[in-house]
């Protein structure tokens, strides 16, 4: 029977912690959607990441980062078009139409599959995954087990910081109630979300 990899837990826990309580795609779509839609509406949103996320990060530690390693240019190529997106996204944040009578009732937030999907091309989340599995695993016969149980501790860590950062929005949902500090809150969000796609530039 393998020994599960407590040492591995140990060690990348404050990683995963650091990479998920900080701001980033997922965290800046959860806040957005709290102060828009508030926290019960954005559960499926919630959900979508909590699962998603360790799931990419167990395929990813069980085969895609070996794609990457024998063909680098599919990731730099992945890289930037994930770039692309997550600026298109912030356009898209900071133009979005403020949200009051009937666009309001109509307006949905993000569904479990539309959050899940959203993964694969969240370029933070890549970097994480990525970093994590090369960082914190050993090739060795027990190398399933070390990444599911870095996808078991990022499962844990995303719910922890998704659930945070719902709440911070669905707060400040009670404060942005003129259009004018809701229009200044998506700028921010938008500002935010460019923010943190530097980093993947220096991965």
């Amino acid at each position: 029977m393998q020994a599960f990899p407590l040492g591995l837990i140990i060690t990348s826990l404050p990683f995963l912690a650091s990479m998920g309580f900080t701001p980033g795609p997922n965290n800046i779509l959860v806040a957005s959607s709290g102060v828009n839609f508030g926290f019960r509406a954005t559960m499926p949103h919630i959900l979508g990441v909590t699962f998603g996320y360790p799931l990419m990060l167990l395929l990813v530690g069980e085969g895609t980062a070996k794609i990457f390693t024998e063909v680098p240019q599919v990731h730099n190529a992945l890289k930037y078009l994930c770039i692309a997106y997550l600026m298109y996204l912030a356009w898209r944040i900071a133009c979005a139409p403020i949200m009051t009578g009937e666009s309001r009732r109509t307006a949905k937030p993000l569904t479990f599959l539309q959050a899940a999907a959203f993964q694969w091309i969240n370029g933070k989340g890549w970097v994480v995954a990525l970093s994590a599995v090369a960082t914190y695993t050993v090739v060795n016969a027990t190398l399933t087990l070390q990444v599911l149980a870095l996808a078991a501790l990022a499962l844990l860590v995303t719910l922890a910081s998704v659930t945070c950062w719902t709440l911070f929005g669905a707060v400040l949902r009670q404060y942005l109630r003129s259009d004018r500090h809701r229009r200044w809150f998506n700028y921010s969000m938008a500002a935010l979300l460019l923010v943190s796609i530097v980093p993947v530039f220096f991965e």
